[in-house]
Protein backbone atom coordinates (compact mmCIF):
# COMPACT_ATOMS: atom_id res chain seq x y z
CA UNK A 1 0.00 0.00 0.00
CA UNK A 2 1.44 3.36 -0.95
CA UNK A 3 2.02 5.96 1.73
CA UNK A 4 -0.74 8.19 0.42
CA UNK A 5 -3.29 5.38 0.56
CA UNK A 6 -2.10 4.30 4.01
CA UNK A 7 -2.31 7.87 5.25
CA UNK A 8 -5.84 8.15 3.89
CA UNK A 9 -6.83 4.89 5.58
CA UNK A 10 -5.47 6.09 8.93
CA UNK A 11 -7.00 9.53 8.55
CA UNK A 12 -10.39 8.02 7.72
CA UNK A 13 -10.51 6.57 11.24
CA UNK A 14 -10.80 10.08 12.72
CA UNK A 15 -14.03 12.13 12.68
CA UNK A 16 -12.88 15.22 10.81
CA UNK A 17 -14.29 17.05 7.86
CA UNK A 18 -10.92 17.56 6.19
CA UNK A 19 -7.45 16.16 6.67
CA UNK A 20 -4.34 18.27 6.09
CA UNK A 21 -0.88 17.00 5.17
CA UNK A 22 -0.60 13.51 6.74
CA UNK A 23 2.41 11.19 6.53
CA UNK A 24 2.33 7.69 7.99
CA UNK A 25 5.83 6.31 8.60
CA UNK A 26 7.73 3.81 10.70
CA UNK A 27 10.15 0.95 10.76
CA UNK A 28 10.27 -2.69 11.74
CA UNK A 29 13.69 -3.74 13.01
CA UNK A 30 14.10 -7.30 14.26
CA UNK A 31 17.23 -9.36 14.91
CA UNK A 32 18.02 -12.81 16.19
CA UNK A 33 21.08 -12.84 18.39
CA UNK A 34 23.18 -15.02 20.63
CA UNK A 35 23.61 -13.16 23.93
CA UNK A 36 26.34 -14.20 26.37
CA UNK A 37 25.86 -12.02 29.47
CA UNK A 38 28.00 -12.25 32.60
CA UNK A 39 25.34 -11.01 35.04
CA UNK A 40 22.94 -13.71 33.87
CA UNK A 41 25.78 -16.27 33.99
CA UNK A 42 24.20 -17.81 30.92
CA UNK A 43 23.89 -17.51 27.18
CA UNK A 44 20.82 -17.78 25.02
CA UNK A 45 19.45 -17.19 21.55
CA UNK A 46 16.82 -14.47 21.51
CA UNK A 47 14.65 -12.56 19.07
CA UNK A 48 14.85 -8.80 19.64
CA UNK A 49 12.71 -5.90 18.42
CA UNK A 50 15.07 -2.94 18.10
CA UNK A 51 12.97 0.19 18.69
CA UNK A 52 10.44 -0.72 16.01
CA UNK A 53 7.92 2.07 15.63
CA UNK A 54 5.01 3.62 13.78
CA UNK A 55 4.13 7.27 13.55
CA UNK A 56 1.96 9.94 11.99
CA UNK A 57 3.19 13.45 11.23
CA UNK A 58 2.18 16.40 9.11
CA UNK A 59 0.74 19.87 9.30
CA UNK A 60 -1.39 22.55 7.77
CA UNK A 61 -0.44 25.91 6.27
CA UNK A 62 -1.77 28.96 8.07
CA UNK A 63 -0.33 31.30 5.47
CA UNK A 64 2.67 31.43 3.12
CA UNK A 65 5.15 31.77 6.00
CA UNK A 66 3.59 29.84 8.92
CA UNK A 67 2.49 26.25 9.38
CA UNK A 68 1.03 24.13 12.19
CA UNK A 69 3.02 20.88 12.56
CA UNK A 70 2.55 17.74 14.63
CA UNK A 71 4.02 14.28 15.22
CA UNK A 72 2.74 11.23 17.10
CA UNK A 73 5.25 8.37 17.22
CA UNK A 74 4.93 5.11 19.15
CA UNK A 75 7.24 2.17 19.75
CA UNK A 76 5.93 -1.36 19.37
CA UNK A 77 7.59 -4.70 20.02
CA UNK A 78 7.64 -6.90 16.93
CA UNK A 79 9.13 -9.89 18.76
CA UNK A 80 6.43 -10.49 21.38
CA UNK A 81 3.82 -7.80 20.70
CA UNK A 82 4.05 -6.25 24.17
CA UNK A 83 5.70 -3.17 25.64
CA UNK A 84 5.45 -3.82 29.35
CA UNK A 85 1.69 -3.67 29.91
CA UNK A 86 1.05 -1.67 26.74
CA UNK A 87 1.05 -2.49 23.05
CA UNK A 88 2.53 0.93 22.20
CA UNK A 89 4.97 3.16 24.07
CA UNK A 90 5.31 6.90 23.47
CA UNK A 91 8.32 8.17 21.57
CA UNK A 92 8.48 11.63 19.96
CA UNK A 93 5.16 13.47 20.26
CA UNK A 94 4.64 17.19 19.78
CA UNK A 95 2.53 20.04 18.43
CA UNK A 96 4.08 23.24 17.13
CA UNK A 97 4.48 26.08 14.69
CA UNK A 98 6.99 26.26 11.85
CA UNK A 99 7.81 29.45 9.99
CA UNK A 100 10.49 31.60 8.46
CA UNK A 101 11.61 32.65 11.96
CA UNK A 102 12.13 29.07 13.12
CA UNK A 103 10.18 26.25 14.74
CA UNK A 104 8.48 26.08 18.15
CA UNK A 105 7.25 22.72 19.46
CA UNK A 106 5.99 21.38 22.78
CA UNK A 107 5.45 17.83 23.99
CA UNK A 108 7.51 14.71 24.71
CA UNK A 109 10.57 14.31 22.48
CA UNK A 110 14.34 13.94 22.16
CA UNK A 111 16.39 16.75 23.69
CA UNK A 112 18.72 18.81 21.46
CA UNK A 113 21.67 17.03 23.08
CA UNK A 114 20.37 13.64 22.03
CA UNK A 115 19.58 14.84 18.50
CA UNK A 116 23.08 16.35 18.21
CA UNK A 117 24.42 12.78 18.05
CA UNK A 118 23.36 12.89 14.38
CA UNK A 119 24.70 9.82 12.49
CA UNK A 120 27.73 9.17 14.68
CA UNK A 121 26.25 6.09 16.40
CA UNK A 122 26.36 3.41 13.68
CA UNK A 123 24.77 0.78 15.94
CA UNK A 124 21.86 2.88 17.17
CA UNK A 125 18.98 0.83 18.66
CA UNK A 126 21.16 -2.33 18.75
CA UNK A 127 23.29 -3.75 21.58
CA UNK A 128 26.11 -1.42 20.51
CA UNK A 129 24.02 1.73 21.06
CA UNK A 130 25.90 4.52 22.82
CA UNK A 131 23.39 4.37 25.68
CA UNK A 132 25.44 1.42 26.97
CA UNK A 133 28.20 3.74 28.23
CA UNK A 134 26.97 7.35 27.77
CA UNK A 135 24.31 9.54 29.33
CA UNK A 136 22.45 12.40 27.66
CA UNK A 137 20.21 10.18 25.52
CA UNK A 138 17.05 11.64 27.03
CA UNK A 139 13.56 11.87 25.59
CA UNK A 140 12.03 14.44 27.94
CA UNK A 141 8.43 15.03 28.92
CA UNK A 142 6.82 18.45 29.31
CA UNK A 143 9.43 20.10 27.10
CA UNK A 144 9.22 23.14 24.82
CA UNK A 145 11.80 23.87 22.15
CA UNK A 146 12.83 26.51 19.64
CA UNK A 147 14.91 25.61 16.57
CA UNK A 148 16.42 28.26 14.34
CA UNK A 149 16.07 28.15 10.58
CA UNK A 150 19.25 27.08 8.78
CA UNK A 151 21.47 30.07 8.11
CA UNK A 152 24.98 30.84 6.85
CA UNK A 153 24.99 27.86 4.53
CA UNK A 154 24.51 25.19 7.20
CA UNK A 155 24.35 26.60 10.73
CA UNK A 156 21.39 25.79 12.99
CA UNK A 157 20.67 25.62 16.70
CA UNK A 158 18.05 24.45 19.18
CA UNK A 159 17.25 25.33 22.78
CA UNK A 160 14.75 23.42 24.92
CA UNK A 161 13.20 24.12 28.32
CA UNK A 162 12.25 21.11 30.45
CA UNK A 163 9.57 22.44 32.78
CA UNK A 164 9.37 22.07 36.56
CA UNK A 165 6.38 19.80 35.96
CA UNK A 166 8.88 16.92 35.65
CA UNK A 167 10.22 17.33 39.19
CA UNK A 168 10.41 14.07 41.09
CA UNK A 169 9.76 11.97 38.00
CA UNK A 170 12.05 9.65 36.06
CA UNK A 171 14.53 10.54 34.74
CA UNK A 172 14.34 14.02 36.30
CA UNK A 173 14.64 14.85 40.01
CA UNK A 174 15.07 18.25 41.62
CA UNK A 175 13.29 21.50 42.31
CA UNK A 176 13.88 23.55 39.16
CA UNK A 177 13.69 23.38 35.39
CA UNK A 178 16.24 22.01 32.95
CA UNK A 179 17.74 23.39 29.75
CA UNK A 180 19.14 21.53 26.75
CA UNK A 181 20.76 23.28 23.79
CA UNK A 182 22.77 22.47 20.67
CA UNK A 183 24.46 24.32 17.83
CA UNK A 184 26.07 22.89 14.73
CA UNK A 185 27.07 23.17 11.10
CA UNK A 186 26.09 20.62 8.45
CA UNK A 187 27.47 20.27 4.93
CA UNK A 188 27.61 17.38 2.42
CA UNK A 189 31.18 16.68 3.53
CA UNK A 190 31.14 17.18 7.29
CA UNK A 191 29.10 17.91 10.40
CA UNK A 192 30.27 19.45 13.68
CA UNK A 193 28.16 20.20 16.72
CA UNK A 194 28.24 21.06 20.39
CA UNK A 195 25.45 20.39 22.88
CA UNK A 196 24.77 20.76 26.59
CA UNK A 197 22.27 19.70 29.22
CA UNK A 198 21.87 21.64 32.45
CA UNK A 199 19.65 20.10 35.15
CA UNK A 200 17.87 17.92 32.56
CA UNK A 201 18.57 14.51 34.07
CA UNK A 202 18.55 15.90 37.61
CA UNK A 203 19.21 19.10 39.49
CA UNK A 204 22.89 20.16 39.60
CA UNK A 205 23.72 17.77 36.76
CA UNK A 206 25.56 19.11 33.72
CA UNK A 207 26.55 17.40 30.49
CA UNK A 208 28.56 18.69 27.52
CA UNK A 209 28.81 16.80 24.22
CA UNK A 210 31.00 17.43 21.15
CA UNK A 211 30.34 15.57 17.89
CA UNK A 212 31.88 15.47 14.45
CA UNK A 213 31.40 13.55 11.21
CA UNK A 214 33.56 13.55 8.07
CA UNK A 215 32.68 11.99 4.71
CA UNK A 216 35.58 11.21 2.36
CA UNK A 217 34.61 9.30 -0.76
CA UNK A 218 33.25 5.91 0.28
CA UNK A 219 34.21 6.45 3.93
CA UNK A 220 32.51 8.11 6.89
CA UNK A 221 34.31 8.84 10.17
CA UNK A 222 32.62 9.92 13.38
CA UNK A 223 33.71 11.20 16.79
CA UNK A 224 31.75 11.89 19.98
CA UNK A 225 33.20 13.21 23.24
CA UNK A 226 31.25 13.82 26.44
CA UNK A 227 31.71 15.20 29.95
CA UNK A 228 29.21 14.44 32.73
CA UNK A 229 29.21 16.20 36.12
CA UNK A 230 26.57 15.78 38.85
CA UNK A 231 28.61 17.24 41.70
CA UNK A 232 29.74 13.81 42.84
CA UNK A 233 30.84 12.20 39.60
CA UNK A 234 32.83 14.21 37.04
CA UNK A 235 33.78 11.87 34.20
CA UNK A 236 34.57 11.83 30.50
CA UNK A 237 34.03 9.50 27.59
CA UNK A 238 34.75 9.25 23.86
CA UNK A 239 33.57 7.20 20.91
CA UNK A 240 34.86 6.77 17.36
CA UNK A 241 33.06 5.17 14.44
CA UNK A 242 33.91 4.34 10.82
CA UNK A 243 31.78 3.27 7.87
CA UNK A 244 32.93 1.98 4.48
CA UNK A 245 30.57 1.80 1.50
CA UNK A 246 32.14 -1.24 -0.18
CA UNK A 247 29.62 -1.05 -3.05
CA UNK A 248 26.22 0.54 -3.53
CA UNK A 249 24.78 -2.49 -1.69
CA UNK A 250 27.39 -3.58 0.88
CA UNK A 251 28.49 -1.50 3.90
CA UNK A 252 31.10 -2.38 6.54
CA UNK A 253 31.14 -0.49 9.84
CA UNK A 254 32.97 -0.45 13.15
CA UNK A 255 32.66 1.47 16.41
CA UNK A 256 34.55 1.74 19.70
CA UNK A 257 33.75 3.71 22.84
CA UNK A 258 35.33 4.10 26.26
CA UNK A 259 33.60 6.04 29.03
CA UNK A 260 33.49 6.52 32.78
CA UNK A 261 30.22 8.45 32.46
CA UNK A 262 27.78 5.60 33.08
CA UNK A 263 29.96 2.93 34.68
CA UNK A 264 33.58 2.47 35.76
CA UNK A 265 35.83 1.70 32.79
CA UNK A 266 32.83 1.23 30.53
CA UNK A 267 33.84 -0.04 27.10
CA UNK A 268 31.94 -1.11 24.02
CA UNK A 269 33.10 -2.31 20.61
CA UNK A 270 31.07 -3.33 17.57
CA UNK A 271 31.67 -4.47 14.01
CA UNK A 272 29.01 -5.13 11.41
CA UNK A 273 28.12 -5.61 7.76
CA UNK A 274 24.94 -4.32 6.07
CA UNK A 275 23.38 -5.38 2.78
CA UNK A 276 20.91 -2.91 1.27
CA UNK A 277 18.29 -5.03 -0.48
CA UNK A 278 16.23 -1.97 -1.44
CA UNK A 279 16.13 1.69 -0.45
CA UNK A 280 13.86 0.73 2.46
CA UNK A 281 15.01 -2.79 3.40
CA UNK A 282 18.41 -3.69 4.87
CA UNK A 283 19.86 -6.99 6.09
CA UNK A 284 22.54 -6.56 8.74
CA UNK A 285 24.89 -8.48 11.02
CA UNK A 286 26.85 -7.43 14.09
CA UNK A 287 29.21 -8.51 16.85
CA UNK A 288 29.20 -6.35 19.99
CA UNK A 289 31.05 -6.54 23.29
CA UNK A 290 30.22 -4.50 26.41
CA UNK A 291 32.58 -4.50 29.41
CA UNK A 292 33.12 -2.59 32.63
CA UNK A 293 35.15 -2.68 35.84
CA UNK A 294 32.43 -2.66 38.49
CA UNK A 295 33.10 -4.50 41.76
CA UNK A 296 29.50 -5.52 42.45
CA UNK A 297 28.95 -8.91 40.73
CA UNK A 298 25.36 -8.05 39.77
CA UNK A 299 26.59 -4.99 37.85
CA UNK A 300 29.65 -6.53 36.21
CA UNK A 301 29.58 -6.76 32.46
CA UNK A 302 31.65 -8.87 30.12
CA UNK A 303 28.97 -9.46 27.53
CA UNK A 304 29.07 -10.52 23.89
CA UNK A 305 26.26 -10.30 21.33
CA UNK A 306 26.31 -11.84 17.86
CA UNK A 307 23.31 -11.27 15.65
CA UNK A 308 21.70 -10.89 12.25
CA UNK A 309 18.57 -8.92 11.47
CA UNK A 310 16.47 -6.93 9.04
CA UNK A 311 15.42 -3.29 9.09
CA UNK A 312 12.50 -2.13 6.96
CA UNK A 313 11.51 1.54 6.83
CA UNK A 314 8.23 2.80 5.42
Amino acid sequence: MKKSLLAFAVASLFPMAAVADVIVYGKANVSIQHADEQAADDSQVELVSNASRIGVKGGEDINSSLKVIYQFEYQTEVDDGTNGTQTFGQRNIYLGLQGTAGTFIGGHFDTPTKVAQEKIDLFNDLEGDITQIFKGEIRASNIVQYTTPTFGGGFAGSVAYVTEENNGTTPRTGDGAGVSASFGYTSPVFYVGVAMDQDVEAEDTDLVRLVGRLNVGAFQFGLLAENYDNGIVDEDGALVSALWNLTDKWVAKAQYGQSEVKMADGETASIGVDYKMTKAATLYSYVTTVENDVIAPASQRDDTYVGVGMDFKF
